[in-house]
């Protein structure tokens, strides 16, 4: 038997996340001479740092099945620490964990501050002589992985179940709003993305005909809170109603921002939402016709929900895991698992590797060219990218009596062997 494994995740959740912990999972369970006991970092990388491993090899199989369906990051949890260059001590925890415990790999899965975790934990493990590969495995749902060229990865898992609730999202309030315009002409959404577009430009898979009286403002469009006010007015005596997306990430000004650990705004913890902000401004100004502006800003569920999951990202998800483990067999250090897309028009991707140094702290831009000549749109090549991504059918979410049957993960730990370990950052 090999040397044991640690697979953990941090940042945000997704639909998918546990699809990929899934196929790291199968993956190492296809490599039984490589690979010996599998470990999870119970909430990330801080699991790691405080050896609170949960044992996955001793759970059930069913268990490990319903990960496919089990969204966000219950089954292992997730984490928001950073390992920064000063914090010497964590980085000799690390190390002295994963000797107590004989670990010679670790999947870390995640977005862009993840993945330069991993290429931290590759680096010391390198300069300290420790026989350990370590591989990252894609997650975020901006899609801000990698580069603006596509040529690192293509899209991150994650991504295509966002982009399918906002489909399905505006697509019922379009609903609402067609209904309820003479009082309500005005809903305005908000969307996650932080200062990247990809999950509001999302909205226009709900209406790629450009037949719904719908506005998108993504952060970067740089269009001014005065410049939407007079837009949905034009809007309003055109058609009657409007329906705006707006990015969390739209400059409304002022809103009492939170800051993560990783020194990003946490939007929805901040003391009033930008849609929020947008709902009063043209409240306050008056609309050209009658009735309200009125708001709904989704917050979690977004990234939460299986139910919008995409069967497209679900079978990726999974297969971007099991070629990180396969990664790992063959011994090598230093990389992250990634997915390109085949020219043509046949959707099909490849599996591939990207070295974890190039997507570490990367920070993919949404390119200027698919932003509409209007600035408050997405172009057809936008959506011929985003539409593959969504599948073609409603996922198989497990119920018993009416309720969906998740992931429950038996509370079974890895003897600790070493002494008790405070984290450096919160110490």
């Amino acid at each position: 038997m090999g040397k044991n494994v640690i697979v953990a995740q941090s940042g945000g959740p997704s639909p998918v996340i546990n699809s990929s912990l899934r196929g790291v999972i199968d993956g190492c369970r296809a490599f039984p001479g490589s690979f010996g006991s599998i470990y999870a970092g119970w909430h990330g990388i801080e699991g790691v740092l405080k050896e609170e491993l949960l044992d996955l090899s001793a759970q059930d199989e069913d268990e490990i099945a319903l990960l496919r369906y089990t969204p966000a990051a219950g089954s292992i949890g997730t984490c928001r620490y950073k390992l920064k260059k000063d914090q010497q001590k964590d980085f000799d925890r690390v190390i002295e964990v994963m000797k107590a415990h004989n670990v010679g790999y670790f999947f870390y899965n995640g977005g862009n501050d993840s993945m330069d975790t991993c290429h931290k934990v590759a680096q010391i493990a390198r300069e300290r002589g420790l026989d350990l590969a370590a591989v990252g495995v894609p997650k975020t749902i901006d899609n801000d992985v990698g580069d603006s060229e596509f040529k690192l990865i293509d899209h991150t898992p994650g991504y295509g179940s966002v982009a399918r609730y906002w489909m399905a999202m505006v697509q019922n309030a379009n609903e609402e709003n067609a209904g309820s315009s003479p009082a309500d002409p005005v809903l305005v959404l908000q969307a996650m993305g932080r200062k990247i577009g990809f999950i509001p430009a999302a909205a226009r898979l709900a209406d790629p005909k450009r037949q719904i009286p719908l506005q998108i403002y993504l952060a970067e469009s740089k269009v001014s809170a005065d410049e939407l006010c007079d837009n949905v007015g034009d809007q309003l005596r055109r058609d009657g109603r409007c329906i705006v997306v707006v990015s969390e990430g739209f400059n409304v000004g002022d809103i009492g921002e939170r800051k993560d650990a990783f020194g990003h705004t946490t939007f929805s913890s901040a003391k009033i939402t930008a849609g929020q902000k947008v709902v009063n401004l043209l409240n306050d100004r008056g609309l050209p016709v009658g009735g309200a502006a009125r708001g709904q800003v989704p917050g979690t569920d977004q990234r939460s929900t299986s139910a919008y999951a995409s069967i497209v990202d679900l079978d990726e998800a999974y297969k971007v895991g099991l070629k990180a483990a396969e990664i790992a067999a063959s011994g090598e250090n230093g990389w992250m698992s990634t997915i390109l897309r085949r020219p043509g028009l046949i959707y099909e991707v490849d599996y591939d590797k990207v070295p974890l140094e190039q997507v570490a702290n990367s920070e993919r831009t949404f390119p200027a060219s698919w932003i509409g000549p209007s600035k408050v749109d997405v172009t057809d090549e936008f959506v011929r990218y985003a539409r593959p991504l969504l599948g073609e059918d409603w996922p198989s979410v497990p119920l018993i009596h009416g309720r969906q049957r998740f992931t429950r993960f038996k509370p079974l730990f890895a003897e600790k062997k070493l002494p008790h370990y405070d984290l450096q950052a919160k110490a």
